[in-house]
């Protein structure tokens, strides 16, 4: 019986399945914003660094540990790749709408974590295909769920009003893990072989696992303070996006939806909106985005290895320039989508990648003056991934927001966020799977410089959608600074 109290104890300061009749210690700062974000963005690190820890180690795995042939290893690794972002597609908008209907996000979040947990000490003990490919499919699980509950939680905490300076924050911090992980891994695996690698990978999960385990959602502690009689709230916490001005009459109208709705839409109302030309348009960014990482996942390896001869070790090195221009310009980015609105960085950002990316047909095979060359365009490839990060993010979030404010019977009182991000992370693992498959391919069939060329063309596209169909009129810098 002393046993059962000590249990409900502990589980009334892990409000995991929503609000408990016990106030957990230390709710302030467990539900403070920082704290949130901080959550959120840890997680998200996690995910990203050990995906991109096993980049430049794969191809060594199917090599020395399945006994792939040389010739088959680009194959296998780009279908290895892919496999976690088809898993990812599958799985996030299932996520988003079982997030939608439970009274916390916590407890999805922490399976998601388990998954991630799992899939890692399978990678590590894997030694066939097949196993790889179930290790890859659960971490494409984990990332469907960590993605999709952790940006509905962000504009849950901050608002539409400051979700692109937190994005773009966030990105920026996880940027790191992506710049440090093939690195790291490289590194780890050429010094300590497997073991170290993912003995890095468990240390990171292991404080993931704390922060989770910890958060309180804001809607779940304002639930304790009403019973208190507490309505303290920092100046920090961010805008309730409930007091936000109601639509105008003519907004209102444009974002009302009609009465008669389908049995699916009812049971997935995100779909009643899904269409709007700047939600599509703002997935569309976001699947172009998500497909140029997966083609530098899968062609920086192998043209590292095939043009310099480069081991695991460099491999990862390689990866440095891309990702530390991400962590500069990503919170920057970030805060010009909240100051000059979502059209004007989108475009911005897909015109510049245009001739960046027509510059990589220009590296070959040399000495360390070709490397150098070789990193420095990387480096520019990083800084217009990092512009393009946040505008999709934020758009999705801005136009679902005028639609739940239009339609809060329909949507209900939190609104459909998470599906709304359940498709966005559907999305992003999209193009993440159509990278790897489509840069190996094309990079087989008509070369790396040329397969570059047709990634440009289809950044040019991108740009002039994003123009045409994402944001409001744009607010220019030069405008605004007149004023």
């Amino acid at each position: 019986m002393e046993g059962l109290d000590t249990l409900q104890r502990v589980t009334s300061q892990l409000p995991i399945c929503g609000y408990q009749d016990v106030k957990p210690l230390g709710l302030r700062w467990r539900s403070n914003t920082l704290f949130i974000i901080s959550t959120v963005a840890v997680g998200l690190f996690t995910d990203l660094f050990l995906y991109g820890l096993i980049v430049p180690v794969l191809p060594f795995m199917l090599k020395d540990r399945v006994g792939l042939p040389q010739d088959q290893v680009q194959t296998h690794t780009s279908v290895l790749l892919a496999l976690y972002a088809a898993a990812s597609v599958v799985f996030s908008p299932v996520a988003g709408v079982f997030a939608d209907r439970m009274t916390s996000r916590q407890l999805p979040f922490l399976f998601g974590l388990v998954a991630l947990l799992l899939a890692t000490i399978i990678l590590a003990i894997g030694q066939s295909i097949a196993v790889l490919a179930i290790a890859r499919i659960l971490q494409g699980v984990s990332g469907a769920v960590v993605w999709t509950i952790g940006l509905a939680m962000c504009i849950e905490t901050v608002g539409p009003e400051n979700l692109g300076k937190t994005i773009g924050t966030i990105f920026s911090i996880i940027s790191v893990g992506t710049l440090a992980a093939p690195v790291l891994g490289g590194i780890l695996y050429d010094k300590t072989g497997y073991e170290g690698v993912f003995g890095v990978g468990v240390a990171f999960l292991a404080i993931d696992f704390i922060m989770r385990l910890l958060v309180v959602e804001k809607k779940i502690a304002k639930r304790y303070e009403s019973k208190d009689g507490e309505r303290q709230q920092d100046e920090e916490e961010g805008p309730d996006t409930e007091e936000t001005p109601l639509l105008s009459s003519s907004e209102n109208s444009k974002y009302k939806l009609p009465e008669t709705r389908s049995r699916i839409v009812r049971a997935v109302p995100i779909l009643a909106c899904i269409t709007d030309r700047s939600i599509l348009a703002a997935l569309l960014v976001c699947l172009i985005q998500a497909t140029l990482l997966g083609s530098f996942d899968a062609t920086i390896p192998t043209i590292a290895s095939d043009y310099y001869g480069f081991d695991s070790l460099h491999d990862g090195l390689l990866f440095l320039p891309l990702g530390a221009a991400d962590l500069i310009v990503g919170p920057i980015a970030g805060w010009a989508t909240d100051r000059f609105g979502t059209k004007v960085v989108a475009a911005v950002g897909y015109f510049y990648l245009v001739p960046v990316l027509i510059l990589l047909r220009l590296p070959h095979p040399g000495d360390i003056k070709q490397v150098i060359f070789y990193g420095a365009t990387l480096a520019l490839c990083g800084v217009g991934e990092a512009i393009v990060g946040a505008p999709s993010i934020v758009e999705a979030g801005a136009v679902v927001q005028r639609y739940h404010r239009a339609n809060p019977g329909f949507f209900g009182e939190e609104g459909p966020y998470a599906q709304l991000y359940g498709a966005n992370s559907m999305v992003f693992s999209a193009g993440l799977t159509l990278g790897p498959l489509v840069a190996g391919g094309l990079k087989d069939k008509i070369g790396y410089g040329n397969m570059n060329a047709v990634i440009a063309v289809v950044c040019f596209v991108t740009a002039v959608v994003s123009f045409l169909f994402i944001g409001g009129k744009p607010s220019l810098p030069w405008r605004s600074w007149s004023r």
